[in-house]
Order: C-alpha cells, then structure tokens, then sequence
C-alpha cells in the first residue's frame, strides 16, 4: 500500500503541518519506503505467534500509594497566571 500526495497532505493538515512541495516529495517518498518495509510483516507466517501488545514482558513499576499532606493552596496556585478564589482560572473554551 502507497500513499498519495492527496493523503499526505490531508494527514499534514491534521496534524496541523505546512509542508513546501519539496518536503511533500521527500516525506511521500519516506512513507512509502516505511510502508514498503511494514508490509513485508504481511509476508510471514505469523500463525503460531500469540498476539501481545508489547514485545516484552511489561511490569508495574510504581510505588505503592502513600498518605500525603497535599500542596498548600498557594504553593499550588504560585505559578498560575490567573486564579479565581482557590481555582486557575481559564479563558473560555474557544477563546
């Protein structure tokens, strides 16, 4: 499977990128070389390999939860640009 000019630029415009022409051609053409190499997987017989959402075997690795006092109010809130009462304040959405 390839990818066209058409789809770069609308995956480029989503992930709110400007691309000169000249970075299209490149980056089209990179794409593709990775999908060429991606698609390879297609061609192993994969039947005996159990699915796994990770390559190697993951444990937790965080600490268990200890009772703390939290941040005093204004420690928490020093660095804010604005506050309301005990809140950051927001500019609206869409704002």
């Amino acid at each position: 499977m390839a990818i066209d000019r058409e789809q770069l630029l609308h995956v480029a415009h989503l992930a709110r990128l400007e691309l000169r022409d000249e970075e299209v051609e490149r980056l089209g053409a990179q794409l593709n070389d990775i999908l060429a190499a991606v698609s390879k997987v297609s061609e192993l017989d994969l039947s005996e390999v159990p699915p796994t959402s990770h390559p190697l075997d993951v444990v937790n690795v965080f600490g268990a939860d200890v009772p703390h006092e939290s941040l005093p109010l204004e420690e928490a809130l020093a660095n804010a640009p604005e506050r309301e009462g005990s809140a950051f304040r927001v500019p609206p959405a869409g704002s």
